[in-house]
């Protein structure tokens, strides 16, 4: 069972346990959602290029940056010709 928010003996406030804490089912169910979201997206590769041209101007920031296009189309030439482990 969850504590309910409000006073103490000593003055003091109690916070409440579970979904009540954070604002109830809805926020769970977001909080849930935004995780799904980031693992599919990280799973997919489509945070790759954003990550790969910070890198980028981070370390080289004299380099030019490849455009969406011409990032992909390396990447997968890179992993034709060194496939690595994985199957197929």
């Amino acid at each position: 069972m969850s504590a309910l928010p409000g006073p103490t003996a000593d003055g003091g406030a109690t916070a409440a346990v579970g979904p009540t804490a954070d604002g109830g089912a809805l926020a769970v169910v977001r909080r849930g959602w935004r995780a799904l979201t980031w693992y599919v997206t990280g799973v997919l590769g489509e945070s790759d290029y954003p990550r790969y041209v910070a890198h980028l101007r981070r370390v080289h920031p004299d380099a030019a940056v490849p455009t969406v296009r011409e990032y992909w189309r390396d990447r997968y030439a890179t992993q034709d010709a060194n496939p690595g482990a994985r199957c197929c």
